[in-house]
């Protein structure tokens, strides 16, 4: 399957970064299989960085293989289960179980004031999963650890104004 990675640089040799702010899956290294969500992000990352050209990144990765070989957590939909997952790491009070991956939604722009909702009160976690099914959903793909970075394989890379 063909991944995407949106920067502001480009990304050969994914690497695991500590991050500073909660995400929605915690530290490690994000990709999607939808390439506009990528552009998009490498557009953002540019703004919030000041610096740096929007760039994507591909690369080629046997899912089949990581099933097989890793300890991979799969969220199929934007469920209880998924909100909860997220506003732990967002917050980061989510521990890590150990998993190589994990495979879910992104809680993007238009999702996080009905998780901020949730956080302030203002709305039950049944009622943000039911806002969030009327959401256009995309995913992503957190890898979390180095021996999932190893079955990436690096394909090309293009500066987003150059791919549209």
């Amino acid at each position: 399957m063909k991944l995407y990675h949106g920067s502001n640089i480009e990304v050969v040799k994914p690497r695991l970064i500590t991050q500073t702010r909660g995400l929605d899956f915690g530290a490690g290294f994000y990709l999607t299989t939808h390439e506009t969500q990528a552009k998009r992000f490498s557009e953002i990352v540019v703004r919030r960085r000041k610096n740096g050209i929007a760039t994507v990144s591909t690369y080629d990765f046997d899912i089949d293989l990581a099933y097989e070989r890793l300890s991979i957590l799969k969220f199929d939909k934007a469920d209880l289960e998924w909100l909860r997952f997220v506003v732990s790491n967002r917050l980061k009070a989510y521990i890590d179980e150990e998993h190589d991956i994990v495979i879910g939604v992104v809680a993007n722009d238009t999702v996080m004031p009905t998780i901020q909702a949730l956080l302030g009160g203002f709305l039950s976690e049944e009622a943000a999963i039911i806002t969030l099914r009327t959401s256009k959903l995309y995913d992503q793909m957190c890898f979390k650890s180095e021996k999932a970075l190893t079955l990436l394989r690096f394909d090309k890379s293009y500066t987003v104004k150059e791919g549209r």
